[in-house]
């Protein structure tokens, strides 16, 4: 595996920000403490030039992170069932149970969805490398629901040219705390990492990345609203994030929710339901559908009965 280099230019809202925390946030997937490590180490450059982590920036800085490969960690193909929805020779989409992890990473090796997938196709695009192959998005651990991985690396180029472009349909089902007072509407709120839990992310209207959620009420019970959700954009945690910010966190989201779990779910209730995009080889539009999942269902049961009683 060979090192991977991200460019970056500073925008002028941007300015004064410190190196270690702009670089964390633009590079989500990094660890703060990492970044940390990357610019003690020098692989972190401004205009060609090493600096400390608490560099205030300015306005046209040119920011080069080298990022070297983490542990290899060797992936073993393993017999887990999947949930197929569709499969051809370039692509698979499959229905990802809560609580499945989608790709190996330090300290969950095993059990994950691509063990699950090297097993079923036997080889998947390799331009996330060893830990993430066939990998063009996630979904959180405890969201459930639609998820397309590559055969190959034209499929998977052809795909994350659509995702960066936003123009992949996302419709997610979700429940929330408290009752939305309003139809619908729209969320556009920037998130980045949040400035003191590193775990989280946050609105960030200074530093943050676009991040657009539209939501329309599906109904209201007692305590709680079962809504819809399309994604504009496709930030870290970008529903766990706008709904809290609007006051109304996922039930069951033990990151962004209150700490308080009345209805006693595993996880957050959020359900990636409709998946769309056009074949990276024939162009065709392509969408699917996720019926609710059983835990999902039987919640939206549970409170209709106590609503009828």
């Amino acid at each position: 595996m060979t090192d991977t280099t991200y460019t970056m230019i500073v925008d002028g809202p941007e300015s004064g920000c410190r190196l270690d925390k702009y670089v964390s946030d633009h590079l989500p997937e990094i660890s703060r403490s990492r970044v940390q490590s990357l610019i003690k180490e020098n692989l972190v450059l401004v205009n060609q030039a090493p600096a400390k982590a608490s560099q205030k920036l300015e306005a046209g800085d040119e920011i080069r992170c080298t990022v070297p490969p983490e542990r290899e960690i060797l992936v073993q193909a393993q017999n887990i069932p999947l949930d197929i929805v569709y499969e051809d020779a370039d692509l698979i989409v499959v229905n990802k149970p809560q609580g499945m992890v989608v790709h190996p990473a330090a300290g969950h090796e095993e059990d994950t969805l691509v063990n699950a997938l090297l097993y079923h196709c036997g080889d998947l695009s390799g331009i996330n490398g060893m830990l993430r192959p066939g990998i063009v998005h996630r979904i959180d651990k405890d969201t459930s629901g639609l998820l397309v991985a590559a055969k190959n690396d034209l499929a998977h180029m052809g795909l994350s040219q659509q995702w960066q472009g936003h123009h992949i349909t996302r419709v997610y089902q979700a429940l929330l705390h408290g009752q939305v007072a309003v139809a619908g509407g729209t969320v556009d709120a920037p998130i980045g990492r949040h400035p003191i839990d590193r775990k989280k992310m946050a609105v960030e209207p200074k530093h943050g990345r676009p991040a657009v959620t539209h939501y329309r009420v599906l109904r209201r019970y007692a305590g709680y609203t079962h809504a819809e959700l399309r994604l504009e954009t496709g930030r870290t945690h970008q529903i766990r994030v706008h709904m809290a910010y609007l006051g109304h966190p996922v039930a069951g989201d033990p990151l962004y929710g209150p700490k308080k779990n009345p209805l006693g779910v595993a996880g957050q209730v959020l359900h990636a339901q409709v998946l769309g995009f056009r074949h990276p080889r024939s162009g065709q539009y392509m969408e699917f559908t996720s019926p609710l999942p059983a835990y999902f269902q039987d919640l939206l049961n549970r409170l209709q009965q106590g609503e009828e009683r």
